[in-house]
C-alpha cells in the first residue's frame, strides 16, 4: 500500500503547487511510482506547471462519478516514466467532492502507487478538508513572513482536528517546507528565520527552499526547477525528496548571507 501526503498551505501564493510538482518529480526520480492529484477544482494549475495542460481529457471528478476509468484519466509525466497526474476539474466546484467518493479514489490509488501526493486548494475551504481527511501525513508550505505563518498555524489546527477524528484519534505526521528564503532579508531581520518559524509552528522541518528567479520561468515552461541541475531551489527539492524516501540527508544552510568582499569584487572585474 502506498503512502498519502497532502500538501497544504494556509494561504495562496506561497508555492504549494510548485512544491507538489517538484516533489512528485523528485520522488519519481528515486525510482518510486508516484501520482499527483490536483484537488483545486475550478482553478487547476498543477497540469500547467508539469507541462501537461494539453493532455487533460478526463479529470478526477469524471473518475469519482464513474464517467471515466482511472487509467483513462491518469496522465504520464513528460519528464519521468514513474510520475502520473490526475487533474482537477475546471468545470466543477468544491461541492463535487463527496467524502465517500474521495475515500474510494484515494484507496484505489494507494493500491497502485508508492506515493499518492494530494495538492490541496489554497486556504482552509471545503476542498482543503477533503484533501487532508485521508492523508497519512501532511506537508505544510509557508513563506518566511508573518501572514503566511499565521494562516499556516490555523491550517495545522484544522489538520489536527479533522485527521485525528478520521483516524480514530491517531496523530497525523506533519512536516514543514519553508519556501522562498532570501538570505539577505533573513540576515537584515526583514524575513523570519527558520528557527523562529519552527518555534511558532512546532512541526518537523522537511526542507528549506531558497528564493530562485528561475522558478517563474520553470513554471511557465512546464519544466519544474528540480530538473535544473544548476538551481539552488532544485537542489533543495531533491534533498526533500530523498528525505521522504527514507534517506538521512543533512540540511544545507540556505539562510546565511555571504556578502562578497571588496577585494572579491575587484578580482571579479578581471576574470
Amino acid at each position: 500500500m502506498g503512502i498519502v501526503y497532502a500538501i497544504i498551505s494556509g494561504k495562496g501564493g506561497v508555492g504549494k503547487t510548485t512544491t507538489t510538482a517538484n516533489i512528485g518529480i523528485g520522488i519519481a526520480q528515486e525510482g518510486k511510482k508516484v501520482v499527483l492529484v490536483d484537488f483545486d477544482l475550478g482553478q487547476r494549475n498543477l497540469d500547467l506547471i508539469l507541462g501537461l495542460e494539453n493532455r487533460v481529457i478526463y479529470d478526477m471528478v469524471h473518475v469519482m462519478d464513474e464517467e471515466a476509468g482511472l487509467k483513462q484519466a491518469l496522465i504520464k509525466s513528460k519528464h519521468t516514466d514513474n510520475l502520473f497526474l490526475l487533474a482537477a476539474s475546471q468545470t466543477k466546484d468544491k461541492s463535487a467532492l463527496v467524502q465517500e467518493k474521495v475515500k474510494k479514489l484515494i484507496e484505489t490509488l494507494k493500491e497502485e502507487f508508492d506515493y499518492v501526493i494530494l495538492d490541496a486548494p489554497a486556504g482552509i475551504e471545503s476542498g482543503f478538508e477533503h484533501t487532508i481527511m485521508y492523508a497519512d501525513a501532511t506537508i505544510v508550505v509557508v513563506n518566511p513572513e508573518v501572514s503566511s505563518i499565521r494562516d499556516a498555524d490555523k491550517a495545522i489546527g484544522i489538520v489536527d482536528a479533522k485527521c485525528e477524528r478520521a483516524k480514530e484519534n491517531k496523530k497525523v505526521q506533519k512536516y514543514l517546507v519553508i519556501n522562498r528564503i532570501n538570505p539577505a532579508m533573513v540576515s537584515s531581520g526583514e524575513m523570519l528565520a527558520s528557527a523562529d518559524i519552527l518555534d511558532i509552528l512546532s512541526i518537523d522541518l522537511l526542507g528549506k527552499i531558497p528564493e530562485d528567479k528561475g522558478i517563474v520561468e520553470a513554471s511557465n515552461t512546464g519544466k519544474p526547477i528540480i530538473l535544473n541541475e544548476k538551481s539552488g531551489a532544485g537542489a533543495a527539492y531533491k534533498r526533500i525528496c530523498k528525505r521522504l524516501c527514507g534517506e538521512n540527508v543533512a540540511f544545507e544552510d540556505v539562510e546565511t548571507f555571504n556578502s562578497p568582499s571588496i577585494m572579491g569584487k575587484i578580482k571579479g572585474l578581471f576574470q
